[in-house]
């Protein structure tokens, strides 16, 4: 595993589990299978409803938990008693603190809940703050606002769509890209692009492998998603190669400027009025 240095002090893994869209039972077997393979880091969310099931694959992989690294998310329909909300989280996950908190939507109370997050912070709740699907403009009124600024922002990003100028701006707080799609969202057409290919054949790894590797070595801390046992070893297995900087100009010339997620106020306003049902999760 390699890690890159927050602007915090802290470190955090270059890959984790990721849980999207699993239920808590798929959720819990794939963190188990994750930590008992490998991986220290996974990220869930309010949103996702497999908070509690995360913790039961902390606990039932036997790791210490000084050695694994939780991010999850606060959901926009709770940022009004963030503080709460906060330590709701907390006793889902089973846990003492959260390593990375994010802010999961840019809309309702953002600077309140940011602020209660800052207190998490200084409580020894939360060790590192992030924020997810937020806006170039939206990221720098907080960086530039409050006491603790983003250590990780959570966005969009693979080869289709590499983020090239907002990471030119998240250098300048010290902020690192989390990225999610970072395969496509199942893309085949990106997957099977000749250029993935051909280093496949180059580093005997597979096309996945391959995006993975540049994901890392561009500074993006990726978080695949897999119910497979299988795929996610294979997913872990990147840190045997490196790309040549030839390779890496030739994938950068795959860049399409093209996103599979499109935010929109409509949607935005949504999640205001959908609360995540707490009570219903395993």
């Amino acid at each position: 595993m390699e890690f890159f240095q927050l602007n915090n002090g802290t470190s955090i893994p270059a890959e984790g589990i990721g849980t999207f869209l699993m239920s808590p039972k798929d959720a819990e077997e794939a963190v188990y299978n994750a930590f008992t393979s490998g991986y220290t880091m996974v990220d869930t969310a309010n949103a996702y409803m497999n908070e509690r099931a995360v913790g039961r694959a902390v606990r039932r992989s036997g790791r210490k938990r000084g050695d694994l690294y939780i991010s999850t998310k606060l959901w926009p329909s709770i940022y009004a008693d963030a503080a709460a909300a906060i330590d709701a989280t907390l006793k889902r996950l089973g846990t003492d603190y959260i390593d990375l908190l994010f802010l999961h939507q840019p809309v309702g109370d953002v600077k309140n809940a940011y602020k209660a997050m800052e207190d998490a912070v200084r409580a020894g709740k939360v060790r590192s703050l992030g924020l997810s699907n937020f806006s170039a403009d939206e990221i720098l009124n907080i960086a530039e606002t409050e006491e603790i600024k983003p250590a990780v922002v959570q966005v969009e990003a693979h080869p289709y769509f590499p983020q090239t100028e907002r990471k030119k701006y998240l250098k300048t707080i010290g902020a690192v890209v989390m990225a999610w799609y970072p395969l496509g969202h199942g893309d085949k057409s990106l997957v099977s692009e000749p250029v993935f290919t051909e280093l496949a054949e180059k580093y005997h790894k597979s096309n996945a492998q391959i995006i993975l590797r540049w994901h890392v070595q561009s500074g993006n801390i990726v978080i695949p998603g897999s119910r497979n046992p299988q795929h996610i070893r294979d997913n872990l297995d990147i840190y045997d190669f490196s790309l040549t900087d030839e390779d890496m100009e030739k994938i950068a010339a795959v860049n399409k400027n093209k996103r599979y997620y499109t935010q929109t106020e409509a949607a935005l306003q949504g999640y205001l009025h959908t609360a995540p049902d707490f009570d219903a999760q395993e």
